[in-house]
């Protein structure tokens, strides 16, 4: 398939680093204008300059508003921002914290991007994980915000779909990059991950932004509401 996005305008929220900034690079290699936002100026300083830069909170609700509205126009909008916590996530206010980033940010910016989408036909994807499905001990806060994720996809590819809006989420498994790196250094959990993963593989950034590009394109017209494993088979065993 030929991708093409040249003259299409593409917002990334959370595009800094890890997954967000291998989809980022996807979509300026693919001819998009690129828009791409950190949650600090530390992030946007370190990240790669192939999109346009800027400093976002998604818990921010009126900052949220007023960013997204600005824009000119917007063809696709992915929700990339998250964090992890892992033990610290059984603290209630840490949990809180993480719905707050992962989830309430990841309507903030599809309610932001309704009317400017609306008049493009354009897409949301939004970036789950394979603890959409999966529980996580070691992560509470992380599995109900991501299981959140998947369930306003599936809502919102219903809601939206009046205004001619896609709605559709990825679910990562065991990428080699951003927010992962902490466990895959972890020499008892790569034992105990990577025997489960059928392709017998981490995946990459670009294996997510591949499915991204898919995704957002026209080849996938009529697919909305879905959430789609990019894992290497892992949900499969």
């Amino acid at each position: 398939m030929n991708i093409d996005y040249t003259g299409k305008s593409v917002l990334v929220v959370g595009g800094t680093s890890g997954i967000g900034a291998g989809i980022v690079a996807a979509f300026a290699a693919a001819g998009a204008t690129v828009t791409t936002t950190g949650a600090t100026q530390k992030e946007v300083d370190a990240a790669p300059r192939n999109a346009s830069l800027h400093v976002l909170d998604v818990r921010d609700n009126a900052a949220v508003r007023v960013f997204v509205g600005a824009l000119p126009s917007l063809d696709v909008v992915v929700n990339c921002a998250g964090i992890i916590r892992r033990a610290e996530e059984h603290d209630p206010e840490v949990f809180d914290l993480l719905l707050d980033v992962n989830l309430s940010g990841t309507m903030r910016v599809c309610a932001a991007a309704r009317p400017l989408l609306a008049r493009t036909h354009g897409v949301i994807l939004n970036i789950g994980s394979i603890f959409s499905v999966l529980g996580a001990p070691h992560a509470p806060g992380y599995a109900a915000s991501k299981g959140g994720v998947a369930q306003i996809t599936r809502s919102l590819g219903g809601a939206y779909a009046a205004d001619g809006i896609r709605v559709n989420a990825l679910a990562p498994g065991w990428i080699d990059a951003g927010i992962a790196l902490g466990a895959l250094s972890n020499p008892d959990t790569v034992a105990r991950i990577k025997p489960r993963i059928p392709l017998a593989r981490y995946g990459t950034p670009e294996d997510v932004a591949n499915a991204a590009l898919f995704l957002c394109s026209p080849f996938a017209s009529y697919i909305t509401g879905a959430v789609l494993p990019v894992d290497g088979g892992y949900l499969a065993v």
